[in-house]
């Protein structure tokens, strides 16, 4: 078995970091000496080193640089994550807020429809289209407890949308215009000419029995009767339109689409005669005016 030489790296490597140690605890008192000479000697050694070391430097002051911008990213990163957050909650202010204005237009444009003053009327909400292919009509918020009345007309901010079908204590159904068993009198402006609006279950109700064809023309205004005490007299229903079949229909003037809120108009009912008596009958009711003393006669 062979015998190993003699280990002279050992004690030259504790040298050297005894040494090594020594000049650093030097370097370090002399670093620490207040002293105008150890001040200069070490400005001057400084002068002579440091600019000589900016390689060296080079890296310490990449990964420094490097350091400051993952720092600045990771700010920049939070701040994203913020914005994206207020960006959601102000989307959902703007939907509130867009929602909030579309219920101020419909409800400024109902304020704003004239009708007769001596009508006046109560807004409810809808609350559930119930409109199925043999039925077409709506539930609004607004019953017995209101005041409604089975029979009255509803409109929207535009125009004529139909009548009340059925009142609960709390809620109504709005029978439509549109509905098959819809029939309401109907005049033709500027003609002044008759006619029924008859539901069909599409978005362009039918005008039956015109008096006379010639005077309708598409694009006339068509407003209620008032025949028959069925709706009040001169609410806007819509324009006249001609159909892919030939016939007149009628473009409602109600957004049917977009039904949230009805107006529902109080409808008097029409005065009724029970006294035969106070009616004046024609016929021969002899002189008008005082009468003459009993026992003159008019040829004396």
């Amino acid at each position: 078995m062979a015998r190993k030489g003699p280990d002279f790296a050992s004690p030259i490597r504790r040298v050297l970091i005894a040494l090594m140690m020594i000049v650093l605890i030097a370097l370090f008192l002399f670093w620490r000496i207040d002293s105008p000479r150890a001040e200069r000697m070490r400005m001057a050694l400084i002068d002579r080193f440091v600019p000589s070391f900016e390689w060296a430097l080079a890296p310490v002051t990449k990964a420094s640089q490097m350091v400051a911008g993952f720092q600045s990213y990771v700010r920049i990163y939070e701040q994203n994550q913020e914005l994206r957050r207020e960006l959601q909650k102000m989307q959902a202010w703007k939907e509130a807020a867009v929602q909030l204005e579309q219920e101020n237009s419909k409800l400024l444009a109902q304020n704003n429809v004239r009708i007769d003053p001596a009508l006046t009327s109560v807004t409810g909400v809808v609350m559930v289209d119930s409109g199925s292919a043999f039925r077409q009509s709506v539930l609004v918020n607004v019953g017995a407890q209101d005041g409604i009345v089975d029979g009255w007309a509803t409109m929207d901010g535009l125009g004529l949308v139909g009548r009340i079908s059925g009142v609960g204590q709390r809620t109504s159904r709005v029978i439509l215009l549109t509905d098959p068993s819809s029939r309401i009198p109907v005049t033709v402006q500027p003609s002044g000419d008759r006619a029924l609006l008859t539901g069909d279950n599409t978005a362009l109700p039918v005008l039956d029995f015109i008096e006379s064809m010639d005077n309708v023309r598409p694009g006339d205004r068509v407003v209620t009767s008032g025949d028959g005490g069925v709706f009040p007299p001169g609410l806007l229903v819509g324009q006249v339109v001609q159909g892919s079949d030939g016939r007149m229909r009628l473009r409602m003037a109600a957004d049917y689409g977009r039904l949230k809120f009805l107006r529902v108009l109080r409808a008097h009912p029409a005065e009724q005669v029970l006294d035969s008596g106070a009616i004046i009958t024609p016929g021969d009711q002899g002189l008008i005016g005082p009468q003459l003393p009993s026992g003159v006669r008019l040829d004396d």
